[in-house]
């Protein structure tokens, strides 16, 4: 098990950037891949991203490729989403979470653990 945390949420106005960090507690982090899902009032939680153990693959929805990139750091147990140009539809609450097997980034229900979730408000 792992516990997640995420902090680096709040308010931006389109065109801006925010980075979010996920810190994880353990020693086991590089064993996990990890993911950055969202969910937006009334709509289901939906993929963002995801990034292998190494930090070697990483994936992302249509929706932010270009303008987001996952990112982690083995040394400090932390994950990051640096969010580029954010538009007023990436107002949602940003979730990390943790898979141990690995390489289904896109599948919600392949995530063993969770964080909190921080929320991300852009403003037009």
């Amino acid at each position: 098990q792992v516990q997640l945390v995420e902090s680096g949420g709040g308010l931006v106005q389109a065109g801006g950037s925010l980075r979010l960090s996920c810190a994880a507690s353990g020693h086991t982090f590089r064993s996990y891949a990890m993911g950055w899902f969202r969910q937006a009032p009334g709509k289901e939680r939906e993929f963002v991203a995801g990034i292998s153990r190494s930090g070697g693959s990483t994936s992302y929805a249509d929706s932010v490729k270009g303008r987001f990139t996952i990112s982690r750091d083995n040394a400090k147990n932390t994950a990051y989403l640096q969010m580029n140009y954010l538009k007023p539809e990436d107002t949602a609450v940003y979730y990390c979470a943790a898979q141990i097997s690995g390489g289904y980034y896109d599948v919600r229900t392949a995530y063993d653990n969770w964080g909190q979730g921080t929320q991300v408000t852009v403003s037009s």
